[in-house]
């Protein structure tokens, strides 16, 4: 069952990256219906986070990032991380482009927009956890991360693309199935990608009961903490050239079972 899952997300993958290869630079400048349909898509995504974009255009009129540099893109988890540039100050060119609330369809029609307009020679994208939440299979956010990629590629056909892992969020347990599938099919078709990557955060982020460690999580059980976001750091810094790791955030020991009394 899971390996006709898997394939089914993979010849997924694989359409979704036909299509956009053979579009034009941006996926919704095809002709017919479809091209219509999408172009109505992104236009009703762009009304919808009308004030996220203006505040972007905004900061790059202030100081426009310069080429080269690594983006980091996605959901409220990447808009929250206020000490990005300072956890990988030794990388050059660190921009954050995080939109809260987002998903990686979001993402996927924004790629032009918040990646490929800074001409980065790495981008990082979080996103997955709000697509499951709000009813999304982990197919259609393979396909939507398929998109995005391309989208990417087809016009910087050398920027690295790193997907960080779906995380494990204590206030939504109730879907860690489809999280772990979300980030196996994307893991697996990565590993079809060439200058790509998956990054594991869902792991670490695991107690020794396999549940969500409550530590790295406010109160909200779904942003994260500054331990939560250390334990990110330690993690990503790993995959960016330059970067220093923090010290790694161990998980609590499980408690001690009592000593039995003596006789």
């Amino acid at each position: 069952m899971k390996s006709a899952l898997l394939a089914a997300a993979l010849l997924t993958a694989a359409l979704a990256s036909h299509a956009q290869t053979a579009s034009a630079a941006f996926p919704y400048e095809a002709d017919g219906a479809t091209a219509a349909d999408a172009s109505s898509e992104y236009l009703a995504a762009k009304a919808r986070w009308h004030n996220e974009l203006a505040a972007f255009a905004r900061a790059d009129q202030q100081q426009f990032p310069p080429p080269g540099g690594v983006v980091f893109v996605g959901s409220s988890t990447v808009r929250m991380w206020k000490n990005l540039s300072q956890d990988f100050r030794q990388v050059p060119g660190i921009v954050n482009r995080g939109f809260g609330g987002s998903t990686m369809a979001d993402c996927s029609l924004f790629a032009r927009d918040l990646v490929v307009r800074y001409k980065p020679r790495h981008v990082l994208v979080y996103a997955g956890d709000n697509d499951l939440a709000e009813g999304r299979t982990p197919l259609q956010v393979l396909e939507s991360f398929a998109r995005f990629a391309n989208a990417v590629r087809a016009e910087l056909p050398n920027t690295r693309i790193s997907f960080i892992s779906v995380k494990p969020s204590p206030s939504r347990e109730h879907l860690m199935p489809l999280v772990r599938e979300t980030n196996n099919v994307i893991s697996a078709y990565l590993n079809l990608l060439p200058d790509s990557e998956y990054i594991d955060v869902f792991t670490p982020m695991l107690g020794a009961d396999g549940r969500p460690r409550p530590e790295l999580f406010r109160g909200d059980r779904l942003h994260l903490t500054d331990e939560g976001y250390r334990l990110w750091q330690s993690v990503i810094a790993a995959r960016l050239p330059g970067a220093v790791a923090a010290a790694p955030v161990p998980a609590p020991a499980p408690p001690q079972a009592p000593a039995a009394a003596l006789p």
